[in-house]
């Protein structure tokens, strides 16, 4: 009884993308975990470049293979996150997309041994069913000029609403930081992580309504 009366009222999945150390995606991850924390919320981070995590999809992995099957590393990472309610990418905008690791982690992990069929007739076939989808994205560009190229809608749409209608997820939300350039001023970083952890404990708030709704018999508050 006692365990089950400490475990945290949600989890969250955090999956970073990028190699540095010292980035100001790597504070963003920091700024959302510690605040899911104080929260009293569990938070798994997946540092996919730390990870050294290999984005490359195998032949039998597709499900549609006559030998499909799992690898161990996609078994191994599925089973740190299954059970999260919320599912945060942190990852800088290369080129107009995600990084290729970042792409890497979608079609091995989240969605692994899906088939186009379930997904198309729009079937509930994935542990991400259900979830929340969250994006904090970086550009070293202006916001302006983004949106004059298309490539925050494009993202949001080939991207985050991609990926929560395919999965089945209930809702995405998405953050994004313009000009992040090397030499950034502190003030300007603390005034960025300060509503990276608003948003979070944001968050976090919805998922412990959510709980005690679903355990009164209430339906899910669906997120803005």
């Amino acid at each position: 009884m006692s365990a089950q009366r400490n475990r945290p009222v949600a989890s969250h999945a955090l999956i970073l993308c990028h190699p540095a150390f010292s980035s100001f995606n790597h504070a963003v991850a920091n700024a959302y975990a510690d605040a899911v924390i104080e929260c009293g919320q569990s938070v798994v981070v997946r540092d996919l470049c730390a990870m050294r995590f290999d984005p490359v999809l195998k032949a039998g992995e597709r499900p549609s293979a006559a030998d499909f099957a799992l690898s161990a590393d996609v078994v191994a990472e599925q089973e740190k996150i299954r059970e999260c309610d919320a599912f945060v990418l942190v990852y800088p905008i290369w080129f107009g997309t995600p990084p290729a690791l970042l792409k890497g982690f979608v079609e091995r992990v989240l969605g692994a041994g899906i088939l186009p069929g379930p997904l198309q007739a729009g079937i509930p076939h994935s542990f991400l069913t259900g979830k929340r989808l969250v994006s904090f994205s970086s550009s070293g560009t202006s916001e302006a000029w983004l949106n004059e190229q298309g490539e925050l809608s494009s993202l949001r749409t080939l991207f985050d609403r991609y990926l929560s209608r395919t999965f089945g997820m209930r809702s995405e939300q998405h953050f994004h930081f313009a000009n992040i350039v090397p030499g950034l001023k502190p003030r300007f970083v603390s005034e960025n992580l300060a509503i990276v952890r608003t948003h979070a404990r944001r968050i976090c708030g919805e998922l412990m309504i959510e709980h005690f709704r679903t355990r009164a018999g209430r339906p899910a508050l669906q997120a803005s």
